[in-house]
């Protein structure tokens, strides 16, 4: 946990992300705090008598669950990250949250032996039942699995839960290796048992995922911010949009070629495209020897970005995905705080949507996306990860910011950072909820009030 800017998750984003950004980008260049309390969104925030979470007036919070409260199996585990939520045909709502713990956290996740993977790992998934009266249920889903960051939704609602460690056997106490996809379904639990690693979809540090409705290839980020960066991935089943258990079938995995971009992070300007973007298939996904992104894909290489993080399919038949920041100390040919990419399968085109440029303490109000979250009135909700204060922020469909929550938990500062960040952002069916997770102490919170346009 050396980062000076910590992992982020992605389970939400999407379809008029676009819309929302393009042409409009100056305002989120500025990051001015006036503009953001002011001039658009939900008006500034009214502190919490509780110290928990600031919001506009007329919102409203509700914890739905922390950290060390008790559920149905035990204890609720700590570190929440990736989460979505997913309806059910009998009113409740079901979230399968993440827990990004790694061999040192708190608070593990305990999990019966039908639902453990390696014994010696502490990471996996709960599941949150809100029932339509209200009352809400807890329970264990997966187990023995490590640093469940992101992740993402399938067509077939199932949860598509991410490893981000590329550990071996024998490292950190493991098992077995580490680094992988495992199916959730979120409604019937036993369908959660014996987990099986989805190895074709490759073994490396896993951030998000996203899934093509209609032609059922998943793309994947990774999340690297050293060494050589990490890679955009797209996976094609051999059973596309079978249903649950069918990614076990296995499939072909490809990393994406930009032709003369092999570094993200050089492009500044939003609205810069790329066509004619390039798959290639990986040799070893399992990187039984080499990781992924260091094996040989000839003399032209692959593309690679720093902290590549949250990714989501949009409405509009193209996948997103973020890069959190690109830092020349750490090896970037370029610097920015934030980039969200478009990529259109059917143009085979990539666009560069939105660049961050953070200059100075201002700025650091609107830096640094994760988890991204299309609301359903056209703006966007952007999960913040940083040191210090951390941010529920937003745009409007005019591509204007605003701060819509932030976290009082926990503050940290530079040389003690708090790990306060928002993660797992997405709203209900029917748009009058958005749950959202604090990262640490593990919170999750379900928010409500006058959403509109």
């Amino acid at each position: 946990m050396s980062l000076d800017r910590r992992q982020f998750l992605t389970t939400s984003g999407a379809g008029a992300l676009g819309v929302a950004l393009s042409g409009t980008i100056d305002a989120l260049f500025s990051g001015a705090p006036a503009l953001a309390h002011h001039g658009s969104g939900y008006g500034k925030l009214l502190p919490d008598p509780s110290g928990l979470l600031d919001l506009p007036r007329g919102f409203r919070y509700r914890i739905l669950s922390r950290e060390g409260d008790r559920m149905r199996d035990g204890t609720v585990p700590g570190n929440f990250d990736g989460m979505c939520v997913f309806e059910s045909r009998h009113g409740d709502r079901r979230l399968v949250r993440n827990h990004e713990n790694r061999q040192s956290a708190e608070s593990p996740v305990r999990a019966p032996a039908a639902l453990t993977f390696d014994p010696a790992a502490i990471g996996g998934t709960t599941t949150i039942v809100v029932r339509p009266n209200g009352a809400v249920d807890e329970y264990v889903s997966l187990g023995g699995t490590a640093v469940n960051c992101a992740g993402g939704a399938t067509p077939w609602q199932t949860w598509l839960t991410c490893e981000e460690t590329e550990s071996r056997r024998g490292q950190e106490g493991y098992e077995v290796d580490h680094g992988w996809i495992f199916e959730v379904d979120p409604y019937h639990n036993v369908r959660n048992e014996r987990p099986t690693p989805l190895t074709a979809m490759g073994r490396f540090a896993h951030e998000a995922v996203c899934v093509d409705p209609v032609t059922g290839v998943i793309y994947e980020t990774e999340d690297a911010w050293e060494e050589k960066f990490g890679c955009f991935y797209r996976f094609l089943p051999h059973l596309p949009l079978g249903g649950h258990g069918s990614l076990r079938a296995g499939g072909t995995l490809q990393v994406m070629r930009v032709p003369g971009v092999p570094d993200l992070s050089v492009v500044q300007q939003p609205n810069v495209t790329f066509d004619n973007i390039e798959w290639i298939d990986v040799p070893d996904p399992r990187a039984t020897t080499t990781p992924t992104r260091f094996q040989d894909y000839g003399a032209a290489g692959v593309t690679h970005a720093q902290k590549l993080e949250g990714a989501w399919w949009g409405m509009d038949g193209a996948a997103y995905f973020v890069s959190s920041f690109a830092r020349r100390e750490n090896g970037s040919a370029g610097v920015h705080q934030g980039q969200v990419w478009r990529y259109d399968p059917r143009g085979r085109r990539l666009t560069l949507v939105v660049v961050l440029h953070g200059n100075g303490a201002e700025d650091q109000l609107f830096e640094t996306p994760d988890n991204i979250c299309v609301t359903p009135f056209g703006g966007l909700m952007l999960c913040q990860d940083g040191d210090g204060e951390n941010y529920l922020m937003g745009t409007t469909t005019a591509g204007k910011p605003y701060l819509f929550a932030r976290n009082r938990q926990n503050v940290g500062t530079d040389s003690a950072p708090a790990y306060g960040e928002f993660a797992g952002v997405s709203f209900s069916a029917d748009g009058r909820t958005l749950y959202v997770n604090c990262y640490w102490p593990g919170t999750t919170f379900a928010i409500t009030g006058p959403f509109r346009a």
